[in-house]
């Protein structure tokens, strides 16, 4: 009977499906308080203090889903949750600063970009879901594209990097989906309330409301194509693909469900992130080494051998940087970029 008991602690923990549908009905639990309970009136949007206590809350949420994940599943899924939230926060922060040039050039106001960001929120969930089951799933089947993503992340960080802020958002009228929009869709310049479609002079038109959804919506999707492999590198590559989706989706709903307030919160003094964008730059390439490393340090070498180099990254028969190594190099970068972004504003 021992025998039989220890055999089934040491078995690997799958996800149950009562778990997945816990989950999934705290999601729609929160957005159903969102649009119901807690909808703001018409010509309102959430204040400064109200976004902030918000904000507490995700974080507090997602804090306290770490610690549930600890006591249930081990200190290791509960590591890996973090690193994940962590993550996609930091990469959702520089994804702000697109909403706000989206929604000054149409001249949305605060109490409609409320809406706008609840419906692109959204949109992202089911993104994501359908990302993450796609991306694991081929990974899984198909190893190399751990290095392939590791290297579409290592050029994504460089890029970032090299890149100037003046030109982003550089004529929104220009975007690809915006003129795409305009070209075969009857788009109306004003504003109809709430409404995404309204009509003019008997016709049915979209409103600005519509094409800013719309772009929110697409800048998010080609968000997800670096915030996935990014997530996807920090999880180990020995991990059952259950529990991969489960650790990836989990982390990124809770980083996104409180993308709005976090939006109405830090709006304001966005400009004053100067040196965020040289950290997640950073963080970029390193989860692209991170990736690449397994690869590159089989290159040449017999089948189960490592090169000299990687000797020192060898853990448990296989290359790879822990994930609390991860999780403290990502938390250092971050913290050390807002330090300084605190202690050196940008000067106007």
């Amino acid at each position: 009977m021992s025998a039989f008991l220890s055999a089934v602690a040491e078995a690997p923990l799958m996800i149950p499906n009562w778990a997945w549908a816990a989950f999934l009905g705290f999601v729609g639990f929160m957005l159903a308080l969102d649009l119901g309970v807690f909808k703001k009136k018409a010509n309102e949007a959430p204040s400064f203090k109200e976004a902030v206590a918000w904000c507490v809350v995700w974080v507090s949420l997602a804090v306290g889903f770490a610690f549930l994940l600890s006591g249930w599943r081990g200190p290791e899924d509960a590591e890996l949750f973090a690193a994940g939230y962590v993550l996609e926060l930091a990469l959702s922060v520089d994804n702000l600063f697109i909403f706000i040039l989206v929604f000054a050039h149409f001249s949305i106001p605060p109490h409609l970009q409320h809406r706008v960001l609840f419906w692109g929120i959204l949109g992202a969930v089911a993104m994501r879901a359908i990302f993450i089951i796609a991306g694991i799933a081929a990974v899984d089947r198909f190893t190399i594209l751990l290095p392939i993503f590791g290297a579409f992340l290592l050029f994504t960080g460089l890029k970032m990097a090299f890149s100037h802020d003046e030109s982003e958002g550089k004529g929104v009228d220009e975007n690809f989906v915006v003129r795409m929009i305009r070209r075969f869709l009857p788009v109306t310049n004003r504003l109809h309330g709430e409404a995404f479609i309204a009509r003019e002079d008997g016709r049915r038109v979209f409103t600005p409301l519509f094409v800013v959804l719309v772009v929110i919506e697409s800048t998010d999707l080609l968000f997800a194509i670096d915030s996935i492999p990014a997530v996807l590198g920090i999880l180990p590559v020995q991990m059952p693909i259950e529990d991969k989706r489960f650790i990836a989706f989990t982390s990124n709903i809770f980083a996104i469900m409180g993308l709005r307030s976090m939006y109405f919160a830090i709006s304001g003094f966005m400009h004053l992130f100067r040196f965020l964008k040289p950290a997640l730059s950073f963080i970029l390439v390193f989860i692209g080494v991170k990736m690449i490393l397994p690869w590159a340090a089989t290159v040449g070498e017999p089948e189960g051998q490592f090169a000299g180099w990687a000797q020192a990254l060898v853990h448990d028969g296989r290359v790879h940087i822990p994930t609390s190594v991860s999780l403290s190099i990502i938390g250092f970068v971050l913290a050390l970029a807002i330090a300084l972004s605190v202690a050196f504003p940008k000067k106007k």
